[in-house]
């Protein structure tokens, strides 16, 4: 694993020294332990605590900023609770799925799937944040600031679920590299915004386009301001959806700093990271974007189905579009203990990328029978449905709950593991639970 790969946590174990240059871009004095910072490096830091360091130039060198370093709490995320970190170069972190109960997810609730390093939130003044647009298929550039976006276009407010293509990626065998998501990088809060439609009808887009992408102002995770973390895009068709938007609250209050605060593109359906973040610019391409994590493997899979293990060269592998059917038990939480001769009420939720969820079952005997679940309609396009059904377990023991969804194309959850790709993206295989029936 690679320096820029590793948390913070390891880094300073490991050389506190070498830590400060990798992180922050700190060069510290072996004797004095007093370093220079300033620039991107100081805006990382900033950015990682929460606020400006007005005395950053007196940190001693090799020293997590307390900020980072609860010993007793471990690491935390502000305005975030229960998530599990993976990672926190760059911050990443997941749902238990028992916290993903709610209907509309909590802002605390919601994961956090970061490439490079956000903004100082110091440093965001959310009515002048300008959004620029332009490319080659565009009739005319143009910026909005939020304000200017607010006034001169109509708002609409959506439930929109939001997975990262790599949820479930630690269940593949042999173990794709990356975040070892389990099952919680997915939430579907209610967004508030513009359609993205709306503002490219008042650019105008040229009979060529093909492609509209994002840019957002976090940082490389080197400091470097002229590298890009990220830079993903959707074909035309997708961006001109409904559902699209460029928005700036998420359930009635502005969006956490970690999801994107105060600007972020939401195109549900897709893998998350379409879903351009602290968005300041948006293009319309006359290709296939070219930007960071649109070409090699990232977000990609063979285009046709391969062996475990195997390698794919570049050229086999395809642009993931729709995500695969897929649902969650988010009550009961996994482990419980249940007295025998008593129902067990069990709920969840089921999504589908681009598609409806038509049926949900649920097995507890490892998938050789399965008892239809109680449905729900979403509250919109794109909205995550819930379901809910009653349980009997015929003696005491230990019982696994599965949970498999079915879409409006008839496709279905399979029941351990889909196929393979180098990258461990895209697993949907049915969610299960732990149950002591005593």
């Amino acid at each position: 694993m690679s320096d820029k790969e590793r948390g913070i946590h390891k880094l300073y174990a490991t050389d506190p020294i070498e830590a400060d240059d990798l992180v922050w871009g700190r060069k510290s004095d072996p004797v004095t332990r007093r370093g220079f910072i300033k620039g991107s490096g100081l805006a990382a830091m900033s950015a990682a605590v929460g606020a400006s360091i007005p005395l950053a130039h007196l940190m001693p060198g090799g020293l997590i900023p307390a900020a980072l370093a609860q010993s007793d709490q471990g690491f935390r995320i502000p305005g975030k609770e229960g998530l599990i970190v993976l990672n926190d170069r760059p911050v990443n972190a997941e749902t238990p799925a028992h916290l993903l109960d709610d209907r509309v997810t909590p802002a605390k609730h919601l994961f956090v799937r970061n490439n490079g390093t956000p903004p100082a939130i110091a440093n965001i003044d959310p009515d002048q944040w300008t959004l620029e647009f332009g490319g080659e298929s565009v009739e005319q550039t143009m910026s909005f600031t939020v304000a200017e976006l607010k006034e001169r276009f109509k708002q609409y407010t959506y439930q929109l679920q939001l997975e990262c293509g790599g949820n479930g990626r630690n269940e593949f065998v042999p173990p794709a590299s990356g975040n070892q998501w389990s099952v919680g990088a997915i939430g579907c809060p209610e967004w508030t915004g513009v359609r993205l439609k709306d503002v490219l009808d008042v650019i105008g887009i040229k009979s060529d386009a093909v492609y509209v992408a994002y840019y957002g102002a976090d940082v490389h995770l080197s400091g470097d301001p002229t590298k890009v973390p990220i830079s993903r895009g959707i074909p035309v068709y997708k961006a001109l959806e409904d559902e699209t938007l460029i928005a700036w609250a998420m359930n009635g209050e502005d969006i956490p700093h970690m999801n994107g605060y105060p600007l972020r593109l939401v195109c549900a359906g897709w893998p998350g990271s379409v879903a351009g973040k602290w968005l300041n610019k948006i293009v319309v391409r006359n290709q296939i974007h070219d930007g960071p994590k649109m070409t090699g493997t990232s977000y990609r899979v063979p285009c046709k189905p391969v062996a475990p293990g195997s390698v794919v060269p570049d050229d086999e592998m395809c642009i993931i579009e729709s995500m695969p059917v897929k649902s969650l038990i988010t009550f009961p939480r996994s482990g419980i203990q249940h007295a025998a001769g008593q129902h067990l009420a069990i709920r969840g939720h089921a999504w589908a990328g681009d598609l409806d969820v038509t049926d949900v079952y649920v097995s507890i005997d490892f998938g050789s029978t399965w008892q239809k679940a109680g449905l729900e309609a979403p509250a919109n396009r794109f909205a995550w449905q819930h379901w809910k059904a009653e349980i009997e377990f015929p003696e005491a023991g230990y019982y696994e709950i599965w949970a498999r969804a079915t879409d409006s194309a008839g496709r279905s959850q399979p029941m351990v593991l889909p196929g393979w790709n180098p990258k461990g993206y895209l697993n949907n295989a049915c969610h299960r639970i732990a149950v002591q029936v005593a």
